[in-house]
């Protein structure tokens, strides 16, 4: 499988991987119907090349695979990001096997057979521990790696917590709604301040520097000044 993959605009994104073509398509169904955008790895080196260009928020990763074993696949992706999510998946259920695959970095486990509704249960309880998904109910923004609750109002970024204030919620939410599309300062004004005023353009100049320090500081720049027209927030891996 290729490594390429168009992602959806917003989606939490899950990889699956799993030799059995069956399986796999059937937890790729749940994962559509739990509104993910799922991606699917046959093997391991798929795996990896996948996880590398789509970025996902959480992982189901099974352990037999036909090149690579799951404790290798599930190494490469905890060394390359300590924080994502994996879920695994196993015919083995000796106490042994499931403390290697913890050991190695599994955030849970889950043994073959199993119901689909289990592991959606697991992989929805660890996106939420991320932030990447929240109560039933929630409106969620993802623009990758940073995620914006509307209803609790929280920010977070490569899973670390972002305090914001009011205003430099409602900017970044009416940004993150409109991703890689130029804003110029006259419509930020009039959404976010209600004000139509010109004069009042250097406001969205400092909220947007404000935010800049706490979205982008020390990390690769998600909101750019496209000079003369406005701002764009946009993730990080994609060019201008």
């Amino acid at each position: 499988m290729s490594a390429a993959c168009g992602t959806r605009e917003g989606a939490v994104r899950v990889l699956i991987v799993d030799d059995e073509p069956e399986l796999a398509e059937l937890l790729s169904w749940a994962a559509v119907e739990a509104g993910w955008q799922p991606f699917l790895a046959r093997d391991g080196h798929s795996a990896l090349a996948l996880a590398r260009g789509c970025a996902p928020h959480a992982v189901v990763l099974d352990w037999m695979l036909p090149d690579l074993d799951g404790l290798r696949v599930l190494r490469t992706l905890r060394y390359e990001n300590a924080k994502l999510p994996v879920l695994m998946l196993t015919a083995r259920d000796a106490l042994e096997h499931r403390l290697d695959g913890l050991s190695a970095g599994a955030d849970d486990y889950v043994t073959k057979p199993f119901s689909v509704e289990e592991v959606m249960l697991r992989l929805r309880g660890l996106l939420r521990r991320t932030g990447a998904e929240t109560a039933e109910g929630e409106s969620v923004r993802v623009l990758g790696d940073l995620v914006l609750a509307e209803k609790t109002r929280q920010v977070r970024r490569g899973g670390e917590s972002i305090a914001l204030t009011a205003k430099e919620f409602d900017l970044l939410c009416f940004l993150m709604s409109h991703p890689r599309q130029v804003l110029s300062k006259a419509q930020i004004l009039n959404h976010v301040w209600s004000s139509s005023f010109e004069s009042e353009g250097n406001l969205v100049e400092v909220y947007v520097y404000s935010l800049r320090g706490k979205i982008d500081k020390g990390r690769a720049p998600m909101i750019h000044t496209v000079r003369g027209a406005g701002y764009v927030i946009r993730a990080a891996s994609q060019g201008r």
